[in-house]
């Protein structure tokens, strides 16, 4: 992974299923479209309207070819359809970060001090 497209999104906390769905849907269509999913979040404590996608690439010329397959893979335009018919996103923003080496892919360590 180089980089990372960080997906927050401002959602219906009344559709929250519908959202799930949406997310579930991605899980196949971005691994075949070129995409390294690293998960779909929902909101579970706290603020119930803010959700997130995490999605790797290689570069962002590997994101723009994503893109391109995006709008033409017909699984991935029916959710488009889908979250623009059912009105559960009500804002989406893009921003697009690199990993820390040496950050990543840590295992957990049971015991011991916090950072």
């Amino acid at each position: 992974m180089t980089i990372a497209c960080f997906i927050r999104y401002e959602i219906d906390p009344f559709q929250r299923a519908a959202f799930q769905t949406y997310a579930e849907n991605w899980g196949r269509v971005i691994p075949r479209c070129g995409g390294e999913l690293l998960g779909y979040f929902l909101p579970h404590e706290g603020t119930n309207n803010v959700a997130w996608g995490l999605i790797a690439f290689d570069s962002l010329a590997a994101y723009e070819t994503y893109r391109t397959r995006l709008k033409t893979d017909p699984e991935a335009r029916a959710n488009f359809a889908m979250a623009q018919a059912g009105r559960f996103i009500h804002r989406e923003e893009r921003t697009f970060v690199e990993g820390v080496t040496g950050t990543l892919g840590l295992p957990a360590h049971s015991g011991g001090s916090a950072a």
